[in-house]
């Protein structure tokens, strides 16, 4: 077995989401699962053109952090690919890697995904922000896990936000969505026209995302162009998605990612990092 250790979305080199990228592993789920909630770390299985992905708190049909790491370990393969392609395990979705320069992107397409209804009070209640108004109309967009986009004011906002998770969570079970993507416009001189987001579709605070890739590329579809996306400053990983709307539609998430170790192992036993 072969452990990659990597750092994805990173805003400057070496920076990032951690994600390992394991091959060589004949483990079933609940060893999978084990291992990932051991290194409290997100775990992609690399089988030939298949990638599973594990959280520390579930398995997932899609991550595209994780798939970013991917991207880094096939294309220093095949170097001279300018496009390469991986299926993921849970529900057989392609996903077209592609590199540019020293970013990594994968090819998405927007999905189309029924709108809950919001009852009056509902936002304020599940961001726990009495009186909260959106800044724009939330909607549920979605390039293979579905995001209630939910735009507010400013980042003072968005970083003062102590959402009710429990009531996030019990709200997606019942409608179908993986939580709430909060973000704002930036106008602060220096990320003019950038924009910053935190997702909110954990049980605990100390497992907010760093990097949401599969909201970037939902926010892409909702405002229909490529967009320079802030993510990590909650969780101390300062990260920058980009996105790019191509002429067919297909929508392009990315960024930087770079190993952060290797190890190799070490049949027989359990990992060790």
């Amino acid at each position: 077995m072969k452990i990659r250790a990597l750092t994805c979305f990173g805003e400057t080199a070496g920076a990032g989401n951690p994600a390992l990228v394991i091959e060589g592993d004949a483990a079933d789920e609940a060893a999978r699962q084990a291992f990932a909630q051991v290194r409290n770390t997100t775990c992609v299985y690399l089988d030939g053109d298949v990638i599973d992905f594990y959280y520390p708190h579930m398995r997932s049909p899609l991550c595209l952090h994780a798939t970013l790491a991917v991207a880094h370990v096939l294309f220093a393969r095949h170097p001279e690919a300018a496009l390469l392609s991986v299926t993921t395990a849970m529900r057989g979705q392609r996903l077209d890697l592609v590199r540019d320069g020293a970013e990594f992107f994968v090819r998405l397409r927007a999905q189309q995904v029924a709108q809950p209804p919001l009852a009056s009070g509902l936002l304020a209640r599940l961001l726990a922000l009495p009186g909260f108004e959106p800044a724009s109309p939330p909607l549920v967009a979605s390039v293979g896990s579905p995001k209630l986009l939910v735009e507010v004011a400013d980042a003072a906002t968005l970083h003062g936000l102590r959402p009710d998770l429990a009531a996030i969570t019990a709200w997606g079970k019942d409608t179908g969505v993986n939580g709430i993507y909060a973000w704002c416009r930036l106008h602060d001189g220096r990320n003019d026209g950038c924009h910053e987001g935190r997702n909110f579709n954990h049980l605990d605070p100390a497992l907010e995302d760093s990097a949401t890739g599969v909201a970037a590329g939902a926010l892409t579809a909702l405002l229909g162009h490529g967009i320079t996306l802030l993510q990590g400053r909650a969780t101390g990983r300062s990260c920058l998605i980009r996105t790019r709307v191509e002429q067919d539609g297909a929508i392009l998430v990315g960024g930087r990612a770079g190993p952060a170790a290797v190890v190799t192992s070490i049949g027989g036993g359990p990992a060790r990092l």
